[in-house]
């Protein structure tokens, strides 16, 4: 864990401890309990939500109102005026929840791809006419050309070992742990690792188009651009939160004075009880 997940990590820990004291407290039943619990139960909502209140107003003041953190607000703050304290803490508390195991998630991914960049090759050890051995750029480097390969070392190219045998690790390349063992005549393929033993290739392919470039493209560019999902989110988001901000709001108007038995904090908290539900989260985990 980075430094930002450790600390939303003690948060979420802290902001617990702070929960359940609070429902004890809430429980006992003693003089003033309630303004006690009360009191623990905003500490607990400040350090778990003060993020997505930043957010939220941070995203209001340059007009990006209906978003999660905005449902999220409007949400919880709501419950705290009606008088639902363990709801608010506990939405909030399990959003960031949510929010922490997305992050590790995503560093997951992240920590992938750098491993994935580690197979991009720096040089090529190209063998002349003569016998000798240069250090090239492995762009400069033609098909049919022969390279050398040292223990240790990257391949460069895609090739067809013509002297030599090793153990090479592929597991950048297929996921396979155990070493493969190649000869001469075998097919190898750039971003494999030369374990042990001393190779010479005959390169198949331009770097350009060797598999080890062809993986890179492909991480970069899935990296760099947004899917087709994530553009179809982006669009439906704008529509989505008005309609689910707006409903809520109906919700908690209109009925009261369809069925005024109930009252309007049933409403409302149906209301807020809708607008968490419907928070792109929530729907995350169910």
């Amino acid at each position: 864990m980075n430094d930002k997940q450790k600390k939303m990590l003690r948060k979420i820990i802290v902001a617990a401890v702070f929960y359940i004291i609070a429902i004890i407290i809430s429980k006992l039943g003693f003089q003033y309990s309630n303004w006690v619990s009360f009191a623990v139960f905003i500490v607990a909502y400040i350090i778990v939500g003060k993020d997505v209140l930043l957010k939220a107003f941070s995203n209001i003041k340059r007009g990006k109102v209906f978003d999660e953190n905005f449902l999220m607000t409007i949400a919880t703050v709501g419950a705290i005026i009606i008088g639902e304290y363990p709801e608010a803490v506990g939405v909030m508390l399990f959003y960031m929840v949510g929010e922490f195991l997305q992050s590790l998630a995503v560093n997951k991914s992240r920590k992938s791809i750098s491993d994935m960049m580690d197979i991009r090759p720096d040089y090529a050890n190209l063998i002349k006419e003569d016998g000798s051995v240069e250090t090239v750029d492995p762009y400069d480097v033609e098909i049919g050309a022969k390279i050398q390969i040292k223990a240790g070392e990257i391949i460069p190219l895609d090739g067809i070992v013509v002297s030599g045998r090793a153990m090479l690790d592929t597991s950048a390349l297929t996921g396979e742990s155990v070493p493969r063992s190649v000869n001469v005549g075998d097919h190898v393929y750039s971003g494999s690792i030369n374990k042990d033993g001393l190779l010479s290739l005959e390169v198949t392919k331009e770097f350009s188009e060797s598999t080890a470039s062809k993986i890179l493209d492909l991480v970069e560019n899935a990296a760099a651009k947004k899917s087709k999902t994530e553009n179809f989110i982006s669009k439906f988001a704008g529509v989505y939160t008005p309609i689910v901000v707006f409903a809520a709001l109906a919700l908690a108007i209109i009925p009261p004075f369809i069925f005024p038995d109930t009252g309007f904090t049933t409403w409302i908290y149906r209301a807020l009880t809708f607008l968490v539900v419907s928070c792109p989260c929530a729907f995350v985990i169910a």
